[in-house]
């Protein structure tokens, strides 16, 4: 099976590339992915950069480009919830587009998409299911989406009386790409930054917090 991985930045792909797999560069154009056998799986894995434009480019090309079948997605992520803490590790059960809103024309909810059934984008329960046969403990995650670096208390105040309890600026583009494309989608998180820090808590944790979701996509890729 083809799997690709799409990856927000740099220091969150340094955990796949610095893995023991035989990794292979692959450019085309302005793209460039990472190619690695991992368990009986062809792996392409690809770096979009920052936010939902970005994101939504990387997952299609690489559904395009080589015809992968799932989308996993794996990095950190803010908490918008005080109780969670860094390193706490989650998967994205259904993800919010907080930067959308048609409602005042539209016959939807505030942030809703109109094929959507609510303002969620879900992720596949398939592969939720088969994560938690490996990681029984693992939590749940509801995901607020956006062009936005969420570190204002009232921006995650407002996120978190929506229905979420972490933030991040590509998981709503991914699966939604995923969604039109008829490709499976998961995403694996943990925590960066937690709900009283800032940007610095970003800085210091995200290397740390990536490897631990690297680790855990890996034994995923390796069960499928």
């Amino acid at each position: 099976m083809k799997i690709g991985i799409v990856i927000a930045i740099e220091r969150e792909l340094e955990s796949f590339l610095k893995s023991s797999y035989e990794i292979e560069e692959l450019s085309k154009g302005n793209f460039t992915c990472f190619k690695a056998q991992i368990g009986n799986h062809e792996v392409y894995a690809i770096k979009s950069g920052w936010g939902l434009i970005d994101a939504a480019m990387a997952t299609q090309y690489l559904i395009c480009e080589y015809h992968v079948e799932i989308i996993l997605n794996f990095g950190v992520t803010g908490a918008l919830d005080p109780s969670l803490k860094v390193s706490d590790l989650f998967y994205v059960s259904k993800t919010m587009n907080f930067d959308f809103d048609t409602s005042m024309i539209d016959n939807v909810v505030k942030h809703q998409y109109g094929d959507m059934k609510d303002q969620f984008i879900y992720l596949d329960q398939g592969l939720i299911e088969l994560l938690k046969t490996i990681e029984p403990d693992i939590k749940e995650a509801v995901d607020a989406s956006g062009d936005l670096f969420v570190d204002k208390k009232e921006d995650k105040q407002a996120r978190f009386n929506e229905g979420c309890n972490v933030c991040d600026m590509e998981i709503v583009a991914i699966a939604r790409v995923c969604l039109l494309n008829n490709v499976r989608c998961l995403s694996i998180k943990c925590i960066s930054d937690e709900y009283d820090g800032d940007g610095s808590d970003f800085d210091k944790n995200v290397r740390t917090s990536s490897d631990k979701a690297f680790r855990l996509i890996d034994r995923l890729i390796k069960t499928i």
